[in-house]
Protein backbone atom coordinates (compact mmCIF):
# COMPACT_ATOMS: atom_id res chain seq x y z
CA UNK A 1 0.00 0.00 0.00
CA UNK A 2 0.62 3.68 0.10
CA UNK A 3 0.03 5.38 3.10
CA UNK A 4 2.47 8.08 3.39
CA UNK A 5 4.92 10.01 1.90
CA UNK A 6 7.72 12.83 0.45
CA UNK A 7 7.49 15.24 -1.78
CA UNK A 8 10.32 18.25 -1.26
CA UNK A 9 11.58 18.83 -4.35
CA UNK A 10 10.79 22.67 -5.87
CA UNK A 11 8.31 22.69 -8.44
CA UNK A 12 10.78 25.09 -10.97
CA UNK A 13 12.98 22.08 -10.48
CA UNK A 14 10.39 19.52 -11.46
CA UNK A 15 8.97 21.26 -14.17
CA UNK A 16 12.25 21.81 -16.02
CA UNK A 17 14.06 18.24 -15.23
CA UNK A 18 10.39 16.12 -16.34
CA UNK A 19 7.73 18.85 -18.22
CA UNK A 20 9.90 21.30 -20.38
CA UNK A 21 6.31 22.08 -21.89
CA UNK A 22 5.19 23.62 -19.28
CA UNK A 23 2.69 23.02 -16.38
CA UNK A 24 0.23 25.38 -14.80
CA UNK A 25 0.64 25.46 -11.11
CA UNK A 26 -2.10 25.91 -8.95
CA UNK A 27 -1.31 27.01 -4.81
CA UNK A 28 1.98 26.60 -3.16
CA UNK A 29 3.95 23.29 -2.39
CA UNK A 30 6.22 23.85 0.23
CA UNK A 31 7.93 20.57 0.89
CA UNK A 32 7.10 18.07 3.04
CA UNK A 33 8.41 14.73 4.69
CA UNK A 34 5.76 12.94 5.63
CA UNK A 35 2.52 13.53 3.78
CA UNK A 36 -0.25 11.73 5.96
CA UNK A 37 -4.02 10.66 4.23
CA UNK A 38 -7.04 13.63 4.60
CA UNK A 39 -4.90 16.15 3.49
CA UNK A 40 -4.30 17.92 0.19
CA UNK A 41 -1.30 16.34 -1.46
CA UNK A 42 0.48 17.69 -4.95
CA UNK A 43 -1.23 16.47 -7.98
CA UNK A 44 -0.80 16.67 -11.91
CA UNK A 45 -3.27 16.33 -14.80
CA UNK A 46 -4.15 16.73 -18.22
CA UNK A 47 -6.57 19.16 -19.18
CA UNK A 48 -8.96 18.28 -22.18
CA UNK A 49 -6.87 20.74 -24.41
CA UNK A 50 -4.10 19.08 -23.58
CA UNK A 51 -2.64 22.14 -20.40
CA UNK A 52 -0.35 20.57 -17.77
CA UNK A 53 -1.73 21.66 -14.10
CA UNK A 54 -0.38 20.82 -10.50
CA UNK A 55 -3.03 21.54 -7.65
CA UNK A 56 -3.70 20.24 -4.22
CA UNK A 57 -6.14 17.08 -4.30
CA UNK A 58 -7.56 15.85 -0.93
CA UNK A 59 -6.19 12.25 -0.37
CA UNK A 60 -9.10 10.26 -0.51
CA UNK A 61 -11.13 9.63 -3.27
CA UNK A 62 -14.44 9.52 -3.39
CA UNK A 63 -17.09 10.03 -6.34
CA UNK A 64 -19.53 12.82 -6.42
CA UNK A 65 -21.62 10.52 -6.94
CA UNK A 66 -21.04 8.30 -4.02
CA UNK A 67 -22.64 10.46 -1.33
CA UNK A 68 -20.45 12.28 1.81
CA UNK A 69 -21.13 8.65 3.82
CA UNK A 70 -19.71 6.72 1.19
CA UNK A 71 -15.68 5.31 1.64
CA UNK A 72 -12.86 7.32 0.58
CA UNK A 73 -9.91 4.98 -0.10
CA UNK A 74 -6.47 6.37 -0.07
CA UNK A 75 -5.29 3.55 -2.60
CA UNK A 76 -6.99 2.11 -5.60
CA UNK A 77 -5.72 -1.69 -6.85
CA UNK A 78 -4.49 -1.97 -10.49
CA UNK A 79 -5.80 -5.19 -10.11
CA UNK A 80 -9.45 -3.90 -10.35
CA UNK A 81 -8.93 -0.17 -10.56
CA UNK A 82 -10.40 -0.16 -14.68
CA UNK A 83 -13.05 -2.64 -13.73
CA UNK A 84 -14.22 -0.88 -10.33
CA UNK A 85 -17.81 0.87 -10.16
CA UNK A 86 -15.60 3.12 -8.06
CA UNK A 87 -12.95 3.90 -9.96
CA UNK A 88 -13.40 3.03 -13.96
CA UNK A 89 -14.59 6.27 -14.86
CA UNK A 90 -11.47 7.89 -13.31
CA UNK A 91 -9.36 5.27 -14.58
CA UNK A 92 -10.34 5.84 -18.14
CA UNK A 93 -10.94 9.42 -18.01
CA UNK A 94 -9.45 11.22 -14.72
CA UNK A 95 -5.50 9.78 -14.54
CA UNK A 96 -3.13 11.61 -12.14
CA UNK A 97 0.48 11.97 -11.58
CA UNK A 98 1.27 12.08 -7.79
CA UNK A 99 4.94 13.51 -7.50
CA UNK A 100 7.32 12.16 -4.57
CA UNK A 101 10.58 11.93 -3.59
CA UNK A 102 9.73 8.39 -2.12
CA UNK A 103 7.39 6.61 0.08
CA UNK A 104 7.45 4.91 3.96
CA UNK A 105 6.64 1.26 4.63
CA UNK A 106 6.25 -0.60 7.47
CA UNK A 107 8.19 -3.37 7.33
CA UNK A 108 7.29 -6.37 10.46
CA UNK A 109 10.29 -7.49 12.54
CA UNK A 110 11.47 -9.36 15.73
CA UNK A 111 10.98 -5.87 17.20
CA UNK A 112 7.80 -4.59 15.80
CA UNK A 113 6.92 -2.65 12.94
CA UNK A 114 9.66 -0.88 11.99
CA UNK A 115 9.65 2.06 9.47
CA UNK A 116 11.33 1.89 6.09
CA UNK A 117 11.98 4.86 3.42
CA UNK A 118 11.57 3.92 -0.20
CA UNK A 119 12.99 6.20 -2.71
CA UNK A 120 15.53 6.59 -5.85
CA UNK A 121 18.91 5.21 -5.39
CA UNK A 122 20.07 7.99 -7.36
CA UNK A 123 18.35 10.93 -6.68
CA UNK A 124 20.66 13.05 -9.20
CA UNK A 125 19.35 10.72 -11.86
CA UNK A 126 15.47 11.06 -10.42
CA UNK A 127 15.01 14.13 -8.72
CA UNK A 128 11.43 12.69 -8.15
CA UNK A 129 9.07 10.08 -8.65
CA UNK A 130 5.78 10.16 -9.94
CA UNK A 131 3.05 7.51 -8.43
CA UNK A 132 0.17 6.45 -10.75
CA UNK A 133 -3.06 7.88 -9.19
CA UNK A 134 -6.69 8.76 -10.22
CA UNK A 135 -8.56 11.67 -9.50
CA UNK A 136 -12.33 12.76 -9.21
CA UNK A 137 -14.22 15.86 -9.26
CA UNK A 138 -15.74 16.89 -6.12
CA UNK A 139 -19.58 18.09 -5.88
CA UNK A 140 -20.41 21.70 -5.20
CA UNK A 141 -16.57 23.18 -5.88
CA UNK A 142 -14.06 23.13 -7.52
CA UNK A 143 -11.44 20.92 -5.19
CA UNK A 144 -10.66 17.20 -6.43
CA UNK A 145 -9.87 14.50 -4.45
CA UNK A 146 -7.39 11.48 -5.67
CA UNK A 147 -5.78 8.01 -4.85
CA UNK A 148 -2.64 6.23 -5.43
CA UNK A 149 -2.70 3.31 -7.16
CA UNK A 150 -1.11 -0.06 -6.15
CA UNK A 151 0.18 -3.02 -7.36
CA UNK A 152 1.63 -6.49 -6.00
CA UNK A 153 5.52 -5.38 -4.21
CA UNK A 154 8.43 -6.19 -6.58
CA UNK A 155 11.15 -8.56 -5.88
CA UNK A 156 13.22 -6.15 -4.16
CA UNK A 157 10.37 -4.78 -2.12
CA UNK A 158 8.11 -7.66 -0.88
CA UNK A 159 10.30 -8.28 1.92
CA UNK A 160 8.97 -5.30 3.22
CA UNK A 161 5.51 -5.11 2.22
CA UNK A 162 3.04 -6.83 -0.07
CA UNK A 163 1.99 -3.95 -1.98
CA UNK A 164 3.53 -0.90 -3.56
CA UNK A 165 2.75 2.45 -5.63
CA UNK A 166 2.75 1.99 -9.22
CA UNK A 167 6.31 3.78 -9.75
CA UNK A 168 5.71 5.33 -13.41
CA UNK A 169 8.81 5.39 -15.93
CA UNK A 170 9.08 8.86 -16.64
CA UNK A 171 8.97 8.27 -20.86
CA UNK A 172 5.15 7.67 -20.42
CA UNK A 173 4.00 10.21 -17.89
CA UNK A 174 2.22 12.17 -20.95
CA UNK A 175 0.36 9.23 -22.01
CA UNK A 176 -0.80 8.19 -18.81
CA UNK A 177 -2.43 11.56 -18.36
CA UNK A 178 -3.85 11.81 -22.21
CA UNK A 179 -7.43 12.00 -21.68
CA UNK A 180 -8.27 10.92 -24.96
CA UNK A 181 -6.47 7.46 -23.79
CA UNK A 182 -9.53 6.01 -22.53
CA UNK A 183 -9.23 2.09 -23.55
CA UNK A 184 -8.09 -0.39 -20.78
CA UNK A 185 -6.06 -2.21 -22.68
CA UNK A 186 -4.63 1.01 -24.54
CA UNK A 187 -3.58 2.64 -21.11
CA UNK A 188 -1.92 -0.90 -19.73
CA UNK A 189 -0.18 -0.84 -22.98
CA UNK A 190 1.53 2.11 -22.86
CA UNK A 191 1.82 2.30 -19.13
CA UNK A 192 5.41 1.37 -18.05
CA UNK A 193 6.74 0.82 -14.83
CA UNK A 194 10.47 2.40 -13.42
CA UNK A 195 12.61 -0.07 -12.89
CA UNK A 196 12.72 -1.22 -9.11
CA UNK A 197 15.99 -1.71 -9.18
CA UNK A 198 16.44 1.95 -9.36
CA UNK A 199 14.78 2.22 -5.80
CA UNK A 200 16.14 2.24 -2.54
CA UNK A 201 14.84 1.35 0.89
CA UNK A 202 16.26 2.12 4.34
CA UNK A 203 15.50 2.07 8.09
CA UNK A 204 14.49 5.23 9.49
CA UNK A 205 13.60 7.14 12.60
CA UNK A 206 10.36 5.62 14.51
CA UNK A 207 9.22 9.66 14.34
CA UNK A 208 7.92 9.21 11.30
CA UNK A 209 5.03 7.15 13.05
CA UNK A 210 3.81 10.57 14.45
CA UNK A 211 2.53 12.63 11.22
CA UNK A 212 2.68 15.80 13.16
CA UNK A 213 6.69 15.53 12.85
CA UNK A 214 7.54 16.88 9.46
CA UNK A 215 11.39 17.49 9.65
CA UNK A 216 14.24 16.45 6.66
CA UNK A 217 15.67 14.01 10.00
CA UNK A 218 12.86 11.96 9.09
CA UNK A 219 13.98 10.43 5.86
CA UNK A 220 18.09 10.00 7.29
CA UNK A 221 19.20 5.86 7.47
CA UNK A 222 19.06 5.09 11.11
Amino acid sequence: MCGRFTFYTPPDTLILEYFPEGVEVDGQFDPSYNIPPGTGIPMIRMSMNGTLIMAHSHWGFRPAWAGEKAPAPINARAETAASSKYFRDAFAHHRCLIPANGWYEWQQTEHGKEPRYITPADARKYPAIFLAGLWTPREGDETTTCAIITEPASEQLKHIHDRQPVVLDPACLRDWLNPEITDRARVRAVTHRLDNTQLKAVPVSAEVNNPRHNTPDLIREA
